[in-house]
């Protein structure tokens, strides 16, 4: 009797040892950048649907630098993380850090940001649809300019979604150009850093060549926000439409209060809880999908009025 207890003791402390041993899966996120909000609450989100499933995710900002990037996954590889999620703060010079990920066995997923690098493996995409809401902030300027007239674009053509947006809004110009009611004239695309310093910058010299542009679609709230600031100090706001792109809360009430005509509305929260489930599924041996794309939808005035609550929301 007392043998097969000490036996029984030996087997439990074996067991427990074991359990012990047992690593809680890691997911290394490097973010696009810590300074657009959409970003952060893509990663604390991630956060709060991983603790759920008993994961962890280590985050960390490129800061817009390829190569900061590139070092944070040779970082991830060496830590021997599970799996990664990367915004590419540039959609094609990133495939080499990718690249080294595949040669390691690590799983990479990207959220909001797709990878154009040839040659690199990416288990699952998961964004906004970039190329409809670009086609919807295309369809409100031709509205605004009664379907005759000039615009401008604030680009950030390093990475796949803003290229998808200038698409889709390109797009209807062409269609609407095309179908012989009006003429809309793209005159100006210019960078505008995705940020409110260049993008007031970038305005600024729209302004100066082109003083009779009627409508300019920014490829995130930020840019639009930079605009903004540089109509206000020409005193052409409201002359002047702004069209921004994301839906975060600042842009919302730059459209609540006038300021923007409308953003198309993103849902940064809803694509970090389907990455965790994507990602989840991989880990059960589950087929999941190559792309994921989350329909966004046009946000107006008329939006803010009817939800004056859901102004500060994302």
């Amino acid at each position: 009797m007392l043998r097969r207890t000490a036996l029984l003791s030996i087997v439990a402390s074996v067991t427990l040892l074991a359990g012990c041993g047992e690593k809680k899966k890691v997911i290394g996120y490097s973010m696009l950048t810590s300074n657009n909000e959409f970003f952060n609450v893509i990663g604390r989100t991630m956060q709060a649907a991983a603790e759920d499933k008993d994961y962890e995710v280590d985050v960390q900002s490129a800061d817009e630098d390829v190569k900061k990037q590139a070092q944070q996954i040779d970082d991830f590889i060496t830590k021997g993380v599970s799996a990664i999620v990367l915004n590419p703060a540039d959609s094609k010079a990133i495939g080499p850090a990718i690249a080294r990920a595949n040669k390691a066995g690590i799983p990479v997923f990207t959220n909001d940001i797709g990878c154009t690098a040839d040659g690199v493996e990416v288990v699952t995409h998961v964004a906004t649809n970039n190329e409809l809401g670009g086609r919807l902030a295309g369809e409100a300027t031709v509205e605004l300019l009664k379907g005759n007239g000039k615009c401008a674009v604030l680009d950030y053509p390093k990475v796949e979604s803003c290229q998808l947006r200038v698409k889709g809004f390109k797009d209807v110009i062409d269609e609407h150009n095309k179908n012989g009611s009006g003429t809309v004239e793209i005159v100006k695309i210019l960078p505008g850093g995705a940020d409110r310093a260049p993008s007031r910058l970038a305005a600024q010299s729209i302004l100066q060549s082109d003083p009779d542009v009627g409508v300019i679609f920014c490829i995130n709230d930020p840019s639009a926000l930079g605009a903004i600031a540089a109509l206000k100090e020409a005193n052409r706001l409201g002359e002047i439409k702004v069209v921004g792109f994301d839906g975060a809360p600042e842009g919302k009430r730059a459209v609540a209060n006038g300021e923007s005509y409308a953003t198309p509305t993103q849902y940064p929260r809803k694509m970090a809880t389907t990455t965790i489930d994507v990602i989840s599924k991989y880990f059960q041996g589950e087929k999941v999908e190559k792309e994921i794309l989350i329909p966004p939808t046009l946000y107006k005035k008329a939006d803010a009025d009817a939800d004056p609550d859901g102004v500060d929301e994302w």
